[in-house]
């Protein structure tokens, strides 16, 4: 493994422990003796990397440190370059508009080898079957789950019948042919799955539903046996 990419690797394990790691385990998990990892600790410090920690105490990096410039490896560039380009042909809108400058502005740090490959084509987002569908509800559903905000909606089913509903959403599903709000329906008092095109008109209350959308959205999981 080349040393740049063992102190990326280095860099990823240390940002998914929120408490000290012994040196110990740092060192089997890169598959490096204790002497280099030191040496390589040494070198993220001189770099501007916050480690707290010494030898026989452990080690804990303290968050907001990026390498500068910023670094990808080839499969974590993939993955964030289809990622993206999946956002943007997907959801349409304030979000797609968003996906696209989110990668101008990764385009504009990375390194010149790097920020080339942006441009490499190979892989590729098909065109959504349905654009446009339920689009104008979705911008006002992410603000309100943002905002852990209730919404007044007027829903119409399957079979036709149109309902008045009050709901808490805290999530929203981006499937190929639908988008699904997830959210507390007040008038069922549980967990409804809402698709965005038959919401016919929706309106943000204003007003603070009582349980924390992390809360609604652990409760959701369970009910539903998802992990």
């Amino acid at each position: 493994m080349a040393r740049t990419d063992r102190l990326l690797d280095l860099l990823q394990i240390l940002r998914r422990h929120r408490h000290p790691v012994s040196g110990d385990v740092l060192s089997e998990e890169l598959g490096i003796s204790i002497r280099t990892l030191y040496r390589d600790i040494a070198t993220l410090r001189g770099q501007g990397a916050d480690i707290l920690g010494e030898p026989g105490m452990g080690y804990v990096l303290k968050p907001g440190f990026l390498l500068p410039p910023l670094m990808f490896s080839q499969d974590e560039l993939e993955a964030l370059v289809l990622g993206v380009r999946w956002v943007s042909k997907r959801t349409g809108g304030a979000l797609g508009q968003a996906a696209d400058n989110a990668l101008a502005k990764i385009a504009a740090v990375l390194p010149y080898d790097l920020s080339d490959r942006l441009d490499d084509h190979h892989l590729l987002v098909g065109p959504a079957q349905h654009p446009g569908t339920g689009m104008e509800a979705l911008t006002q559903i992410r603000l309100a789950i943002r905002r852990e905000h209730t919404l007044a909606i007027t829903y119409e089913d399957q079979a036709g019948a149109v309902t008045q509903r009050v709901v808490w959403p805290f999530a929203l599903g981006f499937f190929d042919h639908v988008r699904v709000m997830i959210a507390w329906c007040e008038t069922r008092r549980d967990f409804r799955h809402f698709r965005a095109d038959r919401i016919t008109s929706l309106e943000e209350t204003g007003q603070r539903y009582p349980r924390r959308k992390p809360v609604l959205l652990k409760e959701w999981r369970a009910s539903q046996a998802i992990p």
